[in-house]
């Protein structure tokens, strides 16, 4: 009589995957963002980040130096999603009322979607030097954007001279700032959301090309 084989031990539950650093990474900026728009930016400590996240206090420095780096991290994910949302293509040679519109609502979309990133970010301004110096930096690439425009227009054209282009760029891209920022908060006086792209687009065109729009 032949012997059987033994069965086969019963097969363990895999162990459940161990979280990574992109995993742990991605868990404190949710939590922040979460946390920001329930308490606003000075109502947020690296404690609430780091058990919102599951992770120790220590674990959470090994990522971030602090929640204001945190704050940082999630307005360079902002900026990088404004961008992504433009439309492709060069305005001075396509139709500049439709690269201009498609621009401003780019940031329009992407800074009302992470309305309370939007809002810590002009918060920290006025006490974080840092977020005050990574703003300015966005500010200016916004501004170089669309001096350069104006410059091209005025090249071939289609804009009249007018002032200087980087000081047009200046007031334009404030405006657009201050405008966004008054529409996410929700606070007064602010222009009602569903018109703040025609209504940003309306003054811009009035100032680049002195009418309501570029000649055809």
């Amino acid at each position: 009589m032949t012997q059987q084989a033994p069965p086969p031990p019963p097969a363990r539950g895999r162990r459940a995957a161990r979280p990574t650093g992109d995993d742990r990474q991605r868990a404190i900026l949710e939590t922040a963002e979460r946390l920001l728009d329930e308490r606003g930016y000075a109502g947020v400590s690296v404690d609430d980040l780091a058990r919102g996240a599951g992770i120790s206090r220590p674990t959470f420095y090994f990522y971030f130096s602090s929640k204001e780096e945190v704050l940082l991290a999630l307005l360079d994910r902002v900026v990088a999603e404004a961008r992504a949302r433009r439309p492709r293509g060069d305005g001075a040679g396509g139709d500049p009322a439709a690269l201009l519109r498609g621009v401003i609502a780019a940031a329009h979309e992407a800074f009302c979607a992470h309305r309370a990133v939007t809002l810590a970010a002009a918060q920290a301004r006025a006490t974080s030097p840092a977020v005050r110096e990574v703003w300015s930096g966005v500010m200016e690439g916004f501004v170089a954007e669309t001096a350069a425009l104006v410059e091209a227009e005025r090249a071939r054209g289609a804009a009249p001279p007018g002032p200087p282009a980087r000081d047009l760029a200046v007031l334009l891209n404030s405006m657009n700032e201050r405008v966004l920022e008054s529409c996410c908060a929700g606070t007064g006086p602010a222009v009602e959301r569903g018109q703040v792209v025609d209504l940003l687009l309306s003054v811009w065109l009035r100032a680049v090309y002195a009418h309501p729009g570029p000649p055809g």
